[in-house]
């Protein structure tokens, strides 16, 4: 059984840099063929892809949100981190980790998901 476990602050002061950590029990970040995502959902609207680390540590982002985001792994703790800089209300969401299937892009395994709130 796989589990996805986010971790991270709650509230966020506008510019800085929001940082969440999604540790990942039952599978290595690894293992062939899945990629581990960071999706959001800000209040009252859809889910945002935001982007992915594929288990070989190449990277893909959402092309609104690139330039802020960065995604990083340390495989010895099989942890994956989000980092977003600059950060405004707009980025007031709840956010999600998880495990794409590569073959056919699906989230199979979710974690918790954390309510973050940028407020002064």
């Amino acid at each position: 059984q796989v589990q996805l476990q986010v971790s991270g602050p709650g509230l966020v002061k506008p510019s800085q840099t929001l940082t969440l950590t999604c540790t990942v029990f039952g599978e290595s970040i690894t293992a062939d063929y899945y990629y581990w995502t960071w999706i959001r959902q800000p209040p009252g609207k859809g889910l945002e892809w935001i982007g992915y680390i594929t288990y070989s540590g190449t990277l893909h982002f959402n092309p609104f949100l690139e330039s802020r985001t960065s995604i990083s792994r340390d495989t010895s703790k099989n942890q994956f981190t989000l980092k977003l800089s600059a950060v405004t209300p707009e980025d007031t969401a709840v956010y999600y980790c998880g495990r794409v299937s590569s073959w056919d892009y699906t989230v199979d395994y979710w974690g918790q998901g954390t309510q973050v709130t940028v407020s002064s």
